[in-house]
This record gives structure tokens, C-alpha cells and sequence, in this order.
């Protein structure tokens, strides 16, 4: 039932929002957050660095996709172009012959990303323990 107030003859609703519960609450909840803030520990990510390997790879093979999406595989030996499958045998045999060998996969910019995602799932089932992709800048470098 609304309030009312007595004014001379009649009888008048008092049409007001009472301000100070609310404003009650709200310094409540900032002393409570004020509180509880230096209490939570802020979570600490630890992310890999470039170059900064423990142990240089014993062989090193570049998987190249080029803009029709074929690969090509590079090893020291020289490249040469490659199914899918050939390559994931390639990377079965390159484990079973060096103790820390690491791919790389280059791929062109106009490749589908679908391809590249296809050639690193290979690899993972192919149980290649370090695959790393290629990063190249665009544009020129110097003068």
C-alpha cells in the first residue's frame, strides 16, 4: 500500500523511489569487493619463447605447401614433391633414425587453412613430437 501524507484536506500518494536501501546494498557489495580483491591470486600463464629450445634438433624436416596445396618435402638431402602419405612415412623414418628430429610446415599464404590443419593432424597420428610452423614476414625487409 502506497504511502500518504495528510495535507490539508485531501489525501496524496507519494509517487518517490526511497534511494537509501539501494544505496545501502551497493556499499555493501563494494566493501565486500574491496575486501575479497587483494585475496585472489591472478593466474600465471607460462608460454613458450622463439628460439629458445633446450636441445637443437638432430634433423630438421620443411614441409612446404605451395598455393595449389601439393607438398613438397625438404630435408638435407634435397626436396622433392610428396602424398601425404609418403611424408608421414618419411617423418616415421626420420624418428626412427635420429634421436630429435623436429618438421616444420611452410605454407603459402593463399592456402586454406583446412590443409595445413589436415597435414599437422598426419603428422600428430604420424608421432611426430615436434612440429613447428613457419613464420615469414611480408614485405621488404630493408631498402
Amino acid at each position: 500500500m502506497p504511502a500518504t501524507m495528510g495535507r490539508g484536506r485531501g489525501r496524496r500518494t507519494i509517487n518517490e523511489i526511497n534511494m537509501v536501501p539501494f544505496i545501502d546494498v551497493m556499499l555493501v557489495l563494494l566493501i565486500i569487493f574491496m575486501v575479497t580483491a587483494p585475496l585472489i591470486t591472478p593466474s600465471v600463464v607460462d608460454l613458450p619463447s622463439i628460439g629458445k629450445a633446450a636441445r637443437q634438433p638432430d634433423q630438421v624436416l620443411e614441409i612446404v605447401i605451395d598455393k595449389e596445396g601439393l607438398l613438397n618435402l625438404k630435408t638435407r638431402e634435397g626436396s622433392a614433391q610428396m602424398a601425404l602419405r609418403e611424408i608421414t612415412n618419411a617423418v616415421r623414418q626420420a624418428q626412427a633414425s635420429a634421436e630429435n628430429p623436429a618438421v616444420v610446415i611452410s605454407a603459402d599464404r593463399n592456402v586454406k587453412y583446412e590443409t595445413v590443419v589436415t597435414v599437422m593432424d598426419a603428422l600428430q597420428r604420424a608421432g611426430a613430437q615436434r612440429v613447428g610452423l613457419s613464420v615469414q614476414l611480408s614485405g621488404n625487409a630493408g631498402p
